[in-house]
């Protein structure tokens, strides 16, 4: 009994430890948008702050792409495949999309990942889901309609919106990918390998996108326009690299290995909130009463989906809430 006991208190330490590392790493990553917005106003384009970002994180992961090269031989396509959707098309998109619409409303928009993978799921893999997470589809779409305010004949920039819907897309393939070995047991890629070589590839593609030789330095070395407020463009550079990117990442990582996939998805919500709220003070970003509303269905929306597995056999892997979440202590990568 004394050794069930010392069993059952490890494991509650570790768990809450788990969630602490999960909340954090949703902080880190709802910081991202408040802190690339001013420096995309100031003169950068949002290419060039992706390009910014990723390379910069590629740096700093560089040492575990060397500790984890075996994956280029063993696990190529998942590292390509990665790279391209999970970091560079993810990151693009949506720093493209809060260039033209608000922080908020362009992470909502991306929480209709969890949506579109169950599409994936029942009409591509043919597989069917369950009747929760259908559900949990239908409120998710019914909120965004208030988040945009379809009432109002699309009051928000259009491109915008379709932006931010190509960041959620590629969301999706970031999570078919993330599934891709998780069956595997001991032989499954590591995660923060895979993390590694994603931002190398995502970088190296961007570098060839958007063409850093154009970026105009000068803008790093002067400050940015915070809501009224100048704020050093380095530091908010250095935020995106380390903070919103580098230790989101590992932090969400760590805490999935924690934590079940289930709650560590549920926890993951909370970035959509956190830069919500951190665009309303910190940019003046203020979001009306009915998108406010809409933004907590389409966030409760997500959880059921995100929480719901698909119905599976007891011998084939599920794609929602299960595995691939190994991947991604938060719903997405922004």
């Amino acid at each position: 009994m004394p050794v069930r006991t010392y069993e059952s208190s490890q494991a509650g330490r570790g768990k809450g430890v788990g969630l602490g590392l999960a909340i954090g790493s949703a902080i880190a990553f709802g910081g991202s948008g408040v802190a690339a917005k001013p420096l995309i106003e100031a003169g950068l384009d949002p290419l060039h702050v992706v390009w910014l970002r990723v390379a910069g994180a590629a740096l700093v992961m560089l040492p575990l792409a060397v500790r984890h090269r075996a994956l280029l031989r063993s696990r190529p396509a998942l590292l390509a495949g990665f790279g391209l959707l999970g970091v560079a098309g993810v990151q693009a998109f949506y720093f493209a999309s809060i260039s033209r619409i608000p922080v908020g409303v362009a992470l909502l928009v991306e929480y209709l990942a969890p949506a579109l993978v169950l599409g994936w799921v029942r009409f591509v893999q043919r597989r069917p889901v369950t009747r929760a997470a259908a559900v949990g589809v239908v409120l998710a779409v019914g909120g965004l309609a208030c988040v945009v305010e379809v009432w109002s004949g699309l009051s928000f920039d259009a491109l915008g919106l379709l932006l931010a819907l190509g960041a959620a897309c590629c969301q999706v393939g970031y999570f078919v990918l993330s599934d891709q070995g998780s069956d595997s047991g001991e032989a499954a890629p590591d995660p923060l390998g895979v993390i590694a070589y994603g931002l190398l590839v995502g970088a190296a593609v961007l570098t060839v996108v958007a063409r850093p030789w154009n970026l105009d330095w000068s803008v790093l070395a002067d400050t940015a326009d915070m809501n009224g407020t100048p704020v050093a463009a380095a530091v908010l550079l250095a935020w995106i690299v380390l903070v919103a990117t580098v230790i989101a990442y590992v932090t969400g990582v760590v805490s999935v290995r924690r934590l079940s996939p289930q709650v560590a998805g549920v926890v993951a919500c909370l970035e959509a909130v956190i830069a919500t709220v951190l665009a309303w003070f910190l940019l003046g970003e203020h979001l009306s009463a009915p998108q406010i509303i809409g933004g907590t269905v389409v966030l409760v929306g997500a959880f059921i989906a995100q929480s719901s597995a698909p119905a599976k056999s007891p011998a084939e892997p599920v794609a929602s809430g299960g595995p691939e979440r190994e991947l991604s202590a938060r719903g997405n990568i922004t």
